[in-house]
C-alpha cells in the first residue's frame, strides 16, 4: 500500500514538475540572447545531451531498439527538439519576447488535437473547433499591440511564423512519438532522439554560418541548465508522460506554461505585457481548457 501511494503521488506530481521545468526553457532562450548564436547553442547542447544519454544507456545495459524504431525515435527528436527549439531560439534572439513566444507554444494542444485525427484516429469535436477560434482570438490580442511589419526586430510576421512552425513541429512530434515510437527504453530512445536533433541543428548552423559563443558565465550557466535539466530530465519526463496517457489530454498541460514562463521572464528580465496582452493570454488559456474538456468527454475517447 505505501508503494501504491508513492506511485500515485509521483504520477500526480510529475505533470506539475514538467510544467515548471518546461517553462524554464523560454527563460534560457532569453538568457543566451546576445551571448550565444541561438541555433549554435542547440548545436552544442544536443550533442552534449546525446553523450550523456549514451553513457546512461550503456551503464543501464538498456535494450537498443530495432532499426525501424530507432528511425522513428530520430524523427521524433528532429521535430521535438531541433525543429521546435531552433525557430524559437532564433526568434527570441531577434527580438520576440520569450513570454509571447511561450504563449504561442502554449497553443500546442490545439495543433495536437487536429493532428491526432489523421494520425491516431481521434475525433475532433465542436469544442475543438471552438477552442481553435478562441485561441486565434487570444493570439491576435497578444500580438496586435506590438506587431511590426519589419522583417526582424520584435513581434513581426516572420518571427510569429517561426513560433507557429516550432509549435506545429512539437505537436507533430508528440503524436508521432505516441504512434510510432512508444515502448522504447527512455535512455536508448533518447540517444536516437538526440541523433536526429543534433544532425538537424548542426545542419541549420552550417547554413546560417553563425557560431558565436562569448564564454560568459551566463552562457555556460544556460548551457548547463539546458543540457542537464531541459534536454535530459524534462524531455525524459515528457516522453514518460506521453507513453502513459492520451496525447491530447497530456498536451493540455501546456496551457499552464505561458503564465509560468511570463512570470519568470518578468521577474528576471522585466518583460512586461500590456493589459490587452494579459487578456489575450487568459483567452488563450481558456481555449486550451475548452480543448482539454473536449478531450476528456466520452465521445472524444471513443
Amino acid at each position: 500500500m505505501p508503494n501504491d501511494n508513492a506511485k500515485l503521488f509521483v504520477t500526480r506530481l510529475a505533470p506539475l514538475v514538467f510544467v515548471v521545468l518546461w517553462a524554464t526553457g523560454f527563460v534560457v532562450s532569453r538568457l543566451i540572447a546576445g551571448h550565444v548564436a541561438p541555433v549554435w547553442f542547440l548545436g552544442i547542447r544536443f550533442p552534449a545531451a546525446l553523450a550523456f544519454m549514451l553513457a546512461l544507456a550503456l551503464w543501464q545495459g538498456a535494450r537498443w531498439p530495432a532499426p525501424r524504431l530507432a528511425f522513428h525515435a530520430a524523427v521524433t527528436g528532429t521535430c521535438m527538439h531541433g525543429l521546435y527549439l531552433a525557430p524559437f531560439y532564433w526568434a527570441v534572439a531577434h527580438g520576440m519576447p520569450a513570454g509571447v513566444i511561450s504563449l504561442i507554444a502554449g497553443l500546442q494542444p490545439l495543433f495536437t488535437a487536429f493532428l491526432a485525427v489523421p494520425m491516431l484516429g481521434e475525433k475532433v469535436s465542436g469544442r475543438h473547433w471552438l477552442g481553435l477560434v478562441i485561441g486565434l482570438c487570444g493570439i491576435a490580442l497578444v500580438l496586435a499591440p506590438k506587431l511590426s511589419f519589419a522583417l526582424l526586430g520584435g513581434i513581426t510576421p516572420f518571427t510569429t511564423a517561426l513560433a507557429v512552425f516550432g509549435t506545429a513541429s512539437l505537436s507533430f512530434a508528440t503524436v508521432y512519438q505516441k504512434k510510432f515510437a512508444s515502448g522504447i527504453a527512455l535512455s536508448t530512445g533518447g540517444v536516437w532522439q538526440y541523433v536526429g536533433a543534433s544532425a538537424t541543428v548542426l545542419l541549420i548552423s552550417f547554413v546560417l554560418g553563425d557560431y558565436a559563443f562569448d564564454g560568459s558565465v551566463q552562457a555556460w550557466a544556460a548551457m548547463g541548465w539546458a543540457v542537464l535539466v531541459l534536454s535530459i530530465c524534462t524531455v525524459t519526463l515528457m516522453v514518460w508522460l506521453i507513453n502513459r496517457g492520451a496525447v491530447v489530454r497530456l498536451s493540455s498541460l501546456m496551457f499552464l506554461v505561458p503564465g509560468v514562463s511570463s512570470l519568470m521572464t518578468y521577474v528576471l528580465f522585466d518583460e512586461r505585457l500590456s493589459l490587452i496582452q494579459l487578456i489575450g493570454m487568459i483567452v488563450c488559456a481558456a481555449a486550451v481548457l475548452v480543448v482539454n474538456r473536449a478531450a476528456t468527454t466520452p465521445e472524444a475517447a471513443q
